[in-house]
C-alpha cells in the first residue's frame, strides 16, 4: 500500500514541483479558473468579494488592530505581505548571482545587464510616447517587466532548442529586470513618505545587521526583526515588498542557497498561484477585444511584445558589436531575438504593477487584461519564433 502510495501520488508531486515548466502551467491555468469564476453572473460577485472586501467594512488600505495598521482585505494581505515572500526570494537570487553566479564579474554580467536595461527603457517609451498627454502615464512601468517564472517555464518547455546560454542569459536578465522593478517600485509608485515609520525600517536593519556582524545564528530572531522591519515599511510610504528584498540581502551569503531551497516551493506554487487568482479576478466587459483598442492597451501590449524585443536585442547587440561582451555558446543573433520575444511576458510583475499605478478598478482592470493578452502574445509568438528556427541557418552577429 505505502509503495503504490509512492509510486503514484509521492513521486508524481515531486516531478510536478520540481519541474520548471510547472509554474508557467500552474499560472495559466489559475488565471483561466480566476477570470471563469469572476465573469459567472452570481458566482462571480461573490468570488470578487473573497479578495475584495475589507475586513472593517470600509476602503481604507490599513486596517487598525491593537495599535497597529494592517492591511485590510486579503488582496492586500496578498500583495502586500504574501508578495513581500516572493520578493524575499528574488532578492536572495539577485544576491548570489552578484556574488557567485553569472553577475559576479563585470565581464559576466555586461551582457545581462545592458539588455535588461534596453528591456526597460525601450517599453517604457512606447508606452510613454502613446499615452503621453493622458492620466495613464502612471502606468508607464507595466510593460518594463519580466516574470521570471513564466519566461524560464516557456523557455523549458522548448528544450534544446534553447541552448544552455541562452537560457543562462534570459535567467541573468530576468533578475535584474526584478530588480529594476524593485526600484521603480520603490521610488515611483510608494505614497506619502512617513519618516517616523522609515526611521524604525532603518533602525530593523540595523540591528539585523548588528546581529550579523555579532555572528549571531540566522534564526527566529533575524526573523522576528524582518516581520518587525516589513510592518515599519509597509506604513512608511515604501512599498512592503521593498522589505523582502531588504531582508534578502541581509542573509549571510553561506545560508542563501538552503533558504532559496526551503521557500522555492512555497512561493511558486502557493504564493504566486494566490497571487495569480486574486489578481486576475477581472470582470471582463463586453466587447472585451473592443475594450483592448485603448492608449493605455496598446502601450502595454506594444510594450512588452515589440519593446521587450527591439531593446533587448539592440542593447546587446550594440554590447557585442563593441566588442564589450559575447553572445554565448550557441547564441546567434535569431536566438537571443527569440530570448528579448519570451522576455515579453510580463504576468506577474507587469499585473502587479498595474495594482500600484492605478487606484481606480476599472482602470486597473484595463492594464491586467492588456498584460494577460501581451503575455500570451509573447508565449505563442516566441514558441514560434524558437519551432520554427532553420536549423542550418546562422545569422552572425
Amino acid at each position: 500500500m505505502k509503495a503504490h502510495f509512492k509510486r503514484y501520488f509521492i513521486s508524481p508531486l515531486n516531478l510536478l514541483l520540481h519541474d520548471s515548466r510547472s509554474v508557467g502551467i500552474i499560472l495559466l491555468v489559475c488565471t483561466a479558473c480566476s477570470l471563469i469564476l469572476t465573469n459567472w453572473g452570481e458566482i462571480g460577485i461573490q468570488y470578487l468579494a473573497i479578495w475584495n472586501d475589507s475586513f472593517s467594512g470600509t476602503d481604507a488600505h490599513h486596517l487598525h488592530i491593537l495599535g497597529m495598521n494592517l492591511p485590510n482585505s486579503p488582496l492586500l494581505i496578498i500583495n502586500d505581505g504574501l508578495m513581500a515572500v516572493f520578493f524575499f526570494l528574488a532578492g536572495m537570487e539577485i544576491k548570489r548571482e552578484m556574488l557567485q553566479g553569472e553577475l559576479a564579474t563585470i565581464k559576466q554580467s555586461l551582457l545581462p545587464v545592458f539588455g535588461a536595461i534596453g528591456g526597460m527603457i525601450v517599453p517604457a517609451i512606447i508606452f510613454f510616447f502613446i499615452n503621453k498627454g493622458t492620466d495613464n502615464i502612471r502606468g508607464w512601468a507595466i510593460p518594463t517587466a519580466t516574470d521570471i517564472a513564466f519566461t524560464l517555464g516557456v523557455a523549458s518547455l522548448l528544450g534544446k532548442r534553447i541552448p544552455t546560454g541562452l537560457k543562462v542569459f534570459l535567467t541573468a536578465l530576468a533578475i535584474i529586470d526584478d530588480l529594476g522593478a524593485i526600484v521603480v517600485i520603490a521610488i515611483f509608485y510608494g505614497s506619502d513618505l512617513q519618516l517616523l515609520y522609515l526611521l524604525g525600517t532603518l533602525v530593523f536593519i540595523g540591528i539585523i545587521y548588528f546581529l550579523n556582524h555579532k555572528k549571531v545564528p540566522f534564526g527566529i530572531w533575524q526573523i522576528l526583526f524582518g516581520i518587525a522591519l516589513w510592518y515599519f515599511m509597509f506604513n512608511s510610504g515604501i512599498h512592503a515588498t521593498v522589505a523582502g528584498v531588504i531582508f534578502a540581502f541581509l542573509v549571510p551569503t553561506e545560508l542563501l542557497k538552503k533558504f532559496e531551497t526551503k521557500i522555492h516551493i512555497p512561493v511558486y506554487f502557493i504564493i504566486i498561484p494566490i497571487f495569480a487568482l486574486a489578481n486576475t479576478a477581472i470582470p471582463l466587459p463586453s466587447g472585451s477585444l473592443a475594450a483592448l483598442n485603448t492608449k493605455l492597451s496598446w502601450g502595454i501590449i506594444l510594450g512588452l511584445c515589440l519593446g521587450k524585443p527591439i531593446g533587448i536585442t539592440a542593447f546587446s547587440y550594440y554590447l557585442v558589436k563593441r566588442k564589450w561582451a559575447e553572445l554565448p555558446d550557441g547564441v546567434n543573433l535569431y536566438k537571443l531575438i527569440g530570448a528579448g520575444i519570451l522576455a515579453g511576458i510580463g504576468f506577474t510583475m507587469s499585473i502587479f504593477i498595474s495594482t500600484l499605478a492605478f487606484n481606480d478598478v476599472v482602470t486597473q482592470n484595463s492594464a491586467k487584461v492588456s498584460v494577460l493578452a501581451a503575455s500570451i502574445s509573447a508565449i505563442i509568438i516566441g514558441w514560434l519564433w524558437f519551432r520554427f528556427e532553420k536549423k542550418p541557418r546562422i545569422i552572425p552577429v
